[in-house]
């Protein structure tokens, strides 16, 4: 079973606050700039620090020509449509996960709850009764809560390589099933 990518990609989610849009070319500049901020690439364990304008464009490449295993939507505000931040839903190691960042000047205003609610609410409507992932370092508190926010629960704690820090980290894994998912709103 594996997500419509092509279907998906084309498409475009709003909410209230903000506009869930197909990657871009040209969003590799912020793309770059916003990892270029260690406070934001210290949280994820994949991107490396620094991070370039070429591994933006290597990433965008390989995830707009059809990774089939990922959804990957930029995240924007919808009066200027310009990127702040970036969330997934990836196919590895044998099942769904939700993966985001947010660029600095963003954290703290509900975006990401918002963001990730209307990702996690379409999945759950095209995939039915199936098990989301996710996780995040045991010290990002801000990204527990927005997980938390919607309903996923706690199932361990494990290290991995933060290629970031170029070191092993601990990190907080997280699931969710459809019946415990609890959209977010923004009041």
């Amino acid at each position: 079973m594996s997500l419509d990518l092509q279907e998906w990609q084309a498409e475009t989610i709003n909410t209230d606050r903000l506009c869930l849009r197909p990657l871009r070319r040209e969003d590799a500049d912020v793309i770059a700039t916003a990892l270029s901020d260690f406070s934001v690439t210290r949280m994820l364990s994949r991107p490396p620090y620094p991070f370039t304008f070429e591994d933006a464009a290597e990433w965008l490449e390989g995830t707009m020509n059809g990774d089939a295993r990922e959804w990957a939507f930029a995240i924007t505000q919808p009066a200027d449509q310009v990127l702040i931040g970036i969330i997934t839903i990836e196919l590895r190691q044998g099942g769904y996960h939700l993966g985001y960042w947010l660029r600095r000047y963003y954290w703290g205003r509900g975006f990401m709850s918002e963001a990730a609610s209307a990702i996690v609410g379409r999945f759950f409507a095209e995939k039915g009764d199936i098990t989301l992932h996710s996780g995040a370092f045991a010290e990002n508190a801000g990204s527990l809560k927005v997980q938390q926010r919607l309903g996923f629960q706690v199932t361990g704690l494990r290290d991995i390589y933060a290629e970031s820090r170029g070191a092993m980290v601990q990190e907080v894994t997280t699931a969710l099933r459809s019946d415990y998912f609890r959209p977010y709103n923004f009041d």
